[in-house]
């Protein structure tokens, strides 16, 4: 119970820091350009080091297994976290700072995340074009469905990853986040 507090602790506070040093970045647009020594695969390695550690595999061939099981539930997670790069509906429109409105990499639809919503960008343009209700409306239709697949594939996902975990893995898992 404790190594299981301590390890939530040390995510929440691993997620302040990411959080907060975003909010710096935000704040010094020239700094942000040269994107640091930022490196997204190590990120992802380290943190894949840190599920193989906490889910106590040890077998190299298993683990490759449920690595891959892993990132699927992660890349499906992506998929359901709103529209612009994951963190879309947090604020009407975002730019990527003077003359790059929107562009990856910059904070804009596609930013952070991966790639906009597609069904997210046309709710938008019809917003800000003060288009007919009824165009919202199909268009705040096509939203919805597009979010319930991606939840959907969600949980296939996450039914797939379970297959390969014991139950004291799968408990784990919750504990990290990867399951509700």
């Amino acid at each position: 119970m404790q190594k299981t507090l301590t390890t939530l602790v040390a995510g929440l506070g691993l997620a302040f820091l990411l959080t907060s040093s975003a909010s710096t970045q935000a704040q010094q647009p020239a700094q942000r350009q040269g994107r640091g020594n930022f490196d997204p695969a190590q990120m992802r390695e380290r943190m894949m080091e840190r599920y193989r550690e906490q889910l106590e595999v040890t077998n190299d061939d298993e683990w490759k297994l449920i690595q891959a099981r892993i990132e699927a539930v992660n890349e499906a997670r992506r998929g359901t976290m709103g529209g612009f790069g994951g963190f879309g509906g947090m604020g009407a429109r975002r730019t990527g700072g003077p003359g790059q409105p929107g562009q990856p990499g910059q904070g804009g639809p596609g930013g952070f995340g991966g790639e906009p919503n597609p069904e997210v960008a046309a709710l938008q343009k019809a917003i800000e074009d003060k288009a007919p209700s009824a165009e919202i409306k199909a268009k705040l239709t096509a939203l919805r469905e597009s979010r319930k697949a991606a939840e959907q594939k969600l949980e296939q996902a996450q039914e797939e990853l379970k297959k390969l975990l014991s139950v004291r893995q799968e408990a784990q898992a919750v504990m990290m986040g990867l399951f509700r």
